[in-house]
């Protein structure tokens, strides 16, 4: 009797969690948010790997599956350059160290597509917007400084977890690429790209 009373008892409770953790997954809007990571790729004027940046993004299934929404985030690279002599177009000089800089701000529409509706929600994720970017190099004696505003475009894979019971909270993470079309002649910098991954908290 004991016995078939633990399994009763352990029956119900399973179905209550998965009734909780059903209700949970059937919310139809996300939002998620956190700490990003972020690599440059391809191009010389700064080559880094920092984790100076944060983002924030939230949608709206349309489908079990298929989401929409929007999203913005920031980062910043930074590289010191040890000193060296440069010279201008007038044949000057100037023999300096120099820290160079860029900070991007993408924003836009996302759409995602998770493969399943349980605790651990796996996903791909398309992001396509626009960026604004400012490059700037700071010398010893003068910043030199551009902003220019560009294309976006960031391919992303990554899941939700939600191991809480009557709670909406969780946790993200996602690895990415992202191509923007910002250009700078001084910096001949045709493009910006980067790799990276993010860390939330998911609602």
């Amino acid at each position: 009797m004991k016995r078939i009373i633990c399994v009763m008892l352990a029956t119900a409770a399973l179905a209550f969690a998965a009734s909780e953790a059903s209700a949970q997954m059937g919310k139809r809007d996300y939002i998620n948010g956190g700490w990003q990571f972020n690599s440059t790729v391809g191009n010389d004027f700064v080559k880094s790997a920092q984790g100076y940046g944060a983002y924030f993004e939230g949608g709206y299934y349309l489908t079990p599956m298929f989401a929409v929404g929007g999203f913005a985030s920031f980062n910043t690279n930074n590289e010191y350059i040890p000193k060296q002599t440069y010279t201008f177009d007038d044949k000057s000089a100037i023999t300096t160290d120099l820290n160079r800089s860029v900070y991007q701000v993408p924003f836009g529409a996302t759409f995602r597509f998770r493969f399943m509706r349980d605790m651990v929600q796996p996903y791909v994720e398309a992001k396509v917007g626009t960026e604004y970017s400012v490059q700037s190099t700071y010398m010893s004696t003068f910043v030199n400084r551009h902003d220019n505003w560009g294309f976006y475009v960031s391919p992303e894979v990554g899941m939700t977890i939600f191991p809480f019971q009557k709670t909406d909270l969780g946790f993200q993470v996602a690895a990415f690429y992202s191509y923007s079309t910002n250009r700078n002649k001084t910096y001949s910098l045709k493009g910006l790209n980067n790799v990276g991954f993010k860390l939330g908290i998911a609602f």
